[in-house]
């Protein structure tokens, strides 16, 4: 899987768990640029983004995170 389908994935992904169609996942994107990214979100977020991906990541792996770019990194390191 290229990187651009993985962010294809996310934006997809992203829309469904955030409600928002306008949203498009890119590598400097943060919880802060989202309002409706809170914790219980962001667990949301990661089951389905593993779900999706058939992968699993650790809570310190999830607690490194930094951005999406991070995110796609580490998607792509685990596929």
């Amino acid at each position: 899987m290229s990187v651009s389908q993985i962010y294809e994935s996310l934006t997809e992904i992203f829309q469904t768990v955030f409600d928002d169609d306008s949203l498009a996942a890119t590598p400097e994107l943060t919880a802060g640029d989202i309002d409706e990214w809170d914790s219980l979100s962001n667990l949301r977020l990661m089951l389905t983004v593993e779900k999706h991906f058939n992968i699993k990541f650790s809570a310190a792996e999830i607690g490194k995170l930094k951005n999406v770019g991070e995110l796609a990194a580490l998607i792509e390191a685990k596929l």
